[in-house]
């Protein structure tokens, strides 16, 4: 399939590490383009070795393997003169540049956009930052648990009577990365219409903005009046009762909408209750149907959920999720291999024409291009 996936022959130089700028090399090698990665001679992307767990695999962290599957490597000394001059060769051929050091940093290099596109004037050029290229908070180290902190969404999450609750994924590095992607292919539209190359430009701070557009949108317009986070099962600081997540008598079911005086005929939640304005008193509306949620099962609700058309869903790990046998059907699992090493990740979640990219190389190793560095793209 390789050969009719709408990037194949695009070359792509990638110096980022971490998560952010290699999401958007990793989306842009499953759509079929050659990313080459460049990391530090001897040492690599701090990432190899960045563990979740105890787990391991080739002696790298899964997390490595899971952000870089698909790509090459070629080990450099940022340093050498000779090493330099092999990146700008390979930058000469390259159609994207994309890199996430901290502003100022790529520059000091040799490698930043000005630099780059005096190499390839019309190279698309991508870069991601913690809190833009200037600013009050240019200088501050862009992590994602930190943008987190500082963006209001970890402020969001979680009830009244908590604390601030952060988000138990990357959120912002994979969504500054899925930005970093949509700027690039933009700008690769731009290229093949007008014949310019660009630079695009995201941070962490910028895609959380974004995430939460829709209560931005209402805080701005409200008189900056502050929703209040639900004391009762929370789920979104805004919406009315029954919004939330209840304990069941063996599990947890979350509720998304519903009418309740539906609601209260289905699990014997008071009318009155029921009755009440479900803005005005929420959290009173979802302790009554809490109290009445744990005393069946899961199973039991849902089935009556569904038959009523509540929109609702149990609460899943991911054994329940995998047990589902939704994911084989999406076909969103896929083994990859080098060498000895062989372990199962996701795919892509887009089909094109009816086929969902795939790539069956696993991360590579520290340096395993290098003849690239010599030979060029064809090398």
């Amino acid at each position: 399939m390789t050969d009719i996936l709408p990037l194949a022959g695009l070359k792509v130089l990638d110096f980022s590490q971490f998560l952010a700028g290699p999401y958007c090399a990793l989306k842009l090698a499953d759509l079929g383009a050659q990313v080459v990665k460049v990391e530090r001679a001897g040492q690599g992307d701090l990432s190899r070795y960045l563990y979740l767990t105890d787990t391991t695999i080739g002696k790298e962290s899964t997390i490595f393997h899971a952000i870089n599957r698909g790509k090459q490597s070629i080990a450099v000394d940022l340093k050498s003169d000779a090493d330099k001059d092999a990146l700008r060769d390979l930058i000469r051929g390259a159609d994207v540049v994309l890199q996430n050091f901290r502003p100022g940093v790529i520059d000091k290099l040799g490698f930043g956009y000005e630099a780059v596109k005096e190499i390839n004037p019309t190279i698309v050029y991508g870069s991601v930052t913690g809190y833009g290229s200037d600013g009050p908070w240019v200088e501050l180290p862009g992590q994602d648990l930190l943008a987190q902190a500082r963006s209001g969404v970890m402020w969001l999450s979680g009830g009244a009577d908590h604390g601030p609750v952060a988000m138990g994924l990357p959120v912002a590095d994979v969504l500054a990365g899925a930005a970093l992607t949509h700027g690039v292919l933009a700008l690769l539209v731009r290229r093949e219409r007008q014949g310019i190359g660009g630079h695009v430009e995201t941070s962490l701070i910028e895609v959380l903005a974004d995430l939460q557009f829709e209560l931005l949108t209402t805080w701005f317009n409200d008189g900056g009046r502050t929703p209040s986070r639900s004391r009762n099962n929370p789920a979104h600081a805004y919406l009315a009762a029954p919004y939330g997540v209840y304990q069941t008598s063996d599990g947890y079911v979350a509720i998304a909408m519903g009418k309740l005086d539906l609601l209260a005929q289905i699990t014997g939640l008071d009318p009155d209750l029921a009755a009440l304005n479900a803005f005005e008193h929420r959290d009173q509306i979802k302790a009554g149907l809490a109290d009445r949620l744990k005393t069946a099962g899961t199973d039991h609700w849902m089935e009556r959920f569904v038959a009523a058309d509540i929109w609702a869903a149990p609460v899943m790990d991911w054994r329940a999720l995998v047990a589902s046998g939704v994911l084989d059907t999406l076909d969103m699992v896929q083994e990859v291999s080098r060498g000895d090493v062989r372990l199962r990740t996701t795919k892509m979640p887009l089909r094109i024409d009816g086929r969902r990219p795939a790539d069956p190389r696993a991360a590579p190793e520290l340096g395993e291009a290098n003849h690239l560095l010599r030979g060029g793209w064809q090398g």
